[in-house]
């Protein structure tokens, strides 16, 4: 989905106007922006995460010469269960 069927389909569903829902998505955005470091959660879909790489080495895909690839701490998304079961019912 764009961002404006979102907007539009969540205006529908909470009975806000496309633009306050747009303002609200927008602040939604900054602040998972600002808590990264901490952690962000949105309950039901998942959480922001800082992680830590370790430094490893690597090739380049052009020459197949190896490279070393420095540590570096990146952000990352964790699904939440309920998002995972709601998408992907576990087999029994």
């Amino acid at each position: 989905m764009t961002k404006a069927q979102i907007v539009a389909k969540l205006a529908d569903s909470v009975g806000l106007s496309k633009a306050k829902m747009n303002e609200v998505l927008a602040a939604l955005a900054e602040l998972a922006y600002k808590e990264a470091k901490k952690g962000f959660t949105i309950p039901g879909l998942g959480k922001l995460v800082v992680v830590s790489r370790k430094a490893r080495m690597g090739r380049n895909p052009a020459t197949g010469e190896p490279i070393k690839i420095p540590a570096k701490r990146v952000l990352k998304f964790r699904i939440a269960k309920a998002c995972k079961d709601a998408v992907t019912p576990t087999k029994k």
